[in-house]
């Protein structure tokens, strides 16, 4: 593994970019903390952790933090593949140019299509998810028009931010990151003095979590936890265009996202299951809210309302880093007029160096996904569903790209290389990639109807075929010819 130690000026970092075939209107002024901390609150441990610790505990018992290690390595995997492809391809959007560089345009087309809409379906969720908090944070019934009432406003307030530059966002991110980090070691450390009911043995029983059956199946059906919780360091990449020498910036950012995200996830990880008095009491789903049981056991009424703020903070900046990540790769997927609307979507706003309209429709798309749980929370829950999937998809098509790539010729030129171990590194993580989509796809579900059986492999069946109709008919790769497939010097791939 190399790193260059150049230092570049904003006119090299230009330069450089010229010569990939674009010209920028984003402003610089994003730096290494700023970025990571970009990765970090879209990451987000605390909203990670508090939304799949009580499945999570139910499912596997207490060994399911073992998960939560085995994702964080699998992904810092495809973290380093990621660093060399951004450090050749410093382009705004991520996943779609590194694909398109990588691979071809087609190939492109389908990794941002897929990619993008995991994203927005993502905000769906994150902001919805926000709505029991403020209900809690406010002493009222957490009602479905309560909860979307709450989630319109994130966005809202979400979209708001971005409006205001990448400066802002910086800020923002950095306080969220501070605020959310701050949090982790306070109420982890506090549970862990205070409230410690169990040894460290414990992470090695199920309390029969497995139901006297083999305990693997319920090990990998807990392990979601940590696939839900190992994304977000790619946003890093997606604001390319916005950050100082982003060769050396971006793949750092990306592996600290990664280091200090997991640690802190692991962290409290730790504290909470330490912290639960019964876990056969969740296991049996008597106690369905283990979370909410022990923050109001530690830390009393106006504590806990402390700990819900801190929360709602983590919330915000989660939804803050997730909507920039989707309008970087909608204007960047729409500057090379790959889908409807381009003329439109790829126009920027000089005054604030962002895309405005990019960053409207990052925000109109949740919006209508959350307000369509009025008419329908299972269709919601249906809709919610590819997303993790989806954004796991969207990086495996970038890790396979740059192992074909890697295997037809292409050697990563960025200032940050793999060196010898590159190829491995690239293997091993499209392996761990495939395997943890096949166990989020994988039908657990016996008793209901077949079609909510296999609902995560079916939606992700239904988005894949909706995009490559598209794709067939309209051919969007054909409106343009930007660059695409020069990573291997052989334009003719698509």
């Amino acid at each position: 593994m190399t790193t260059s130690p150049t230092n570049t000026t904003p006119d090299d970092d230009d330069a450089h970019l010229a010569s990939l075939g674009y010209e920028s209107d984003f402003k610089r002024e994003m730096s290494l903390w700023g970025n990571f901390s970009l990765g970090f609150t879209y990451l987000s441990p605390v909203v990670g952790i508090y939304s799949l610790f009580a499945f999570a505990l139910a499912t596997g018992g207490p060994p399911m933090i073992w998960a939560v290690v085995i994702a964080g390595i699998g992904q810092l995997l495809v973290a380093l593949v990621f660093g060399e492809v951004v450090a050749q391809f410093p382009v705004s959007g991520g996943v779609y140019p590194w694909a398109r560089r990588l691979w071809g345009r087609k190939w492109a087309w389908m990794t941002g299509w897929i990619y993008m809409l995991a994203l927005v379906i993502t905000i769906a969720s994150v902001t919805y998810g926000a709505g029991p908090f403020v209900a809690m944070l406010l002493g009222i019934d957490p009602s479905v028009n309560v909860t979307i009432a709450c989630a319109i406003g994130l966005i809202a307030i979400v979209t708001v931010l971005n409006l205001g530059g990448t400066s802002v966002l910086a800020k923002v991110a950095f306080f969220g990151f501070a605020a959310e980090l701050a949090g982790a070691v306070v109420v982890g450390g506090w549970l862990l003095l205070t409230e410690r009911h169990h040894g460290l043995g414990v992470l090695f029983d199920s309390f029969g979590a497995a139901g006297g059956d083999s305990y693997l199946p319920a090990f990998l059906a807990s392990a979601l936890i940590g696939l839900y919780l190992y994304y977000g360091f790619e946003a890093c990449g997606d604001v390319a265009e916005e950050v100082k020498n982003p060769g050396i910036q971006i793949p750092k950012a990306m592996r600290m996202t990664i280091y200090i995200g997991g640690a802190a996830s692991l962290f409290i990880t730790l504290a909470l299951i330490l912290a639960v008095p019964d876990f056969g009491a969740v296991i049996a789903g008597e106690d369905a809210d283990p979370v909410t049981t022990v923050f109001r056991d530690a830390f009393g009424s106006v504590g806990f309302k402390i700990v819900v703020v801190v929360v709602l903070v983590s919330f915000v900046s989660c939804a803050l880093s997730l909507q920039a990540a989707a309008s970087r790769l909608i204007y960047s997927y729409s500057r090379d007029d790959m889908m409807p609307g381009s003329q439109l979507l790829k126009r920027f706003s000089q005054a604030r160096h962002v895309p405005p309209y990019a960053l409207l429709l990052a925000a109109a798309v949740p919006a209508v996904i959350i307000i369509g749980s009025k008419v329908s929370e299972d269709a919601l829950t249906k809709i919610i569903s590819f997303a993790s999937l989806g954004i796991y998809l969207g990086f495996m098509m970038v890790v396979l790209a740059a192992l074909r790539a890697r295997l037809m010729g292409w050697q990563p030129s960025g200032k940050f290389t793999l060196g010898r171990w590159g190829l491995a590194i690239n293997i091993a993580a499209l392996t761990y990639q495939v395997l943890a989509a096949v166990n989020m796809a994988w039908p657990r579900t016996p008793d209901v109807a077949w079609y909510d059986n296999y609902i995560v492999l079916l939606s992700a069946a239904i988005v894949v075929g909706v995009g490559l109709v598209y794709m067939l008919v309209a051919k969007p790769y054909d409106r343009k010819d930007s660059p695409h497939g020069d990573a291997i010097h052989n334009n003719s791939h698509r």
